[in-house]
């Protein structure tokens, strides 16, 4: 029988992927130009070249676990067990909401939305709904549900690409923080300053972290 938790964080991450996909489309559209699409910046598109295999086994490994009794891909025997089976389910949970709160950030961002720095290309500063106290809510929330898949399938291989995951988000945040305070100027550090990165504490304990 199917692993439920599994099951589910692994239907969580195909949406979020889609959505991703959707959205990726809908900007090629309007624009035309694969610009906010695919990278150009070089610090990107190195990210990418590890990104891209990431996401597809974000997306196979939890359906793995669900669907193998036994093998590499296997749950580990003390996650089928009744104390952590309660934390998996949680953990499945708390995926879905990330999900949900993740379409709200996108609804948001609207028409601002990319996927990739695009040199040249103007964008509005979102500073309202989940941007008014956190500078990278959607970034945030990836980490989380992320986490929520290690909860979930708590195997070596996936703890291996949380790793990755994790590194590469805080990698690419401080790289588009960088992007967005030669776009926007002195109106994006005031933004740094009354927000957190990837938390809502206040704007000093975020910029005594960074280094500010």
């Amino acid at each position: 029988m199917p692993d439920i938790p599994a099951i589910v964080v692994s239907g969580t991450v195909w949406v979020y992927w889609i959505c991703v996909g959707a959205m990726a489309v809908r900007v090629r559209r309007r624009t035309r130009k694969l610009s906010g699409i695919l990278p150009s910046h070089p610090l990107e598109v190195a990210m990418w070249s590890v990104w891209v295999p990431l996401v597809a086994l974000w997306a196979t490994l939890p359906y793995l676990a669900a669907t193998r009794g036994s093998g590499a891909w296997a749950l580990p025997d003390f996650a089928v067990a009744s104390p952590y089976q309660l934390l998996r389910w949680l953990g499945a949970g708390i995926g879905l909401v990330c999900l949900l709160l993740s379409i709200q950030c996108w609804l948001r961002m609207g028409r601002n939305w990319r996927m990739a720095i695009t040199p040249g290309q103007r964008t509005d500063l979102v500073t309202t709904g989940p941007f008014a106290r956190v500078r990278h809510p959607i970034y945030a929330l990836s980490m989380l549900l992320m986490l929520c898949t290690v909860i979930v399938v708590p195997t070596p291989p996936v703890m291996a690409m949380a790793a990755v995951h994790l590194t590469l988000m805080v990698l690419k945040a401080h790289n588009e923080e960088r992007f967005l305070k030669g776009m926007h100027g002195e109106t994006y550090e005031n933004y740094c300053r009354r927000t957190g990165r990837f938390l809502p504490w206040p704007a000093r304990r975020d910029a005594a972290r960074s280094g500010r």
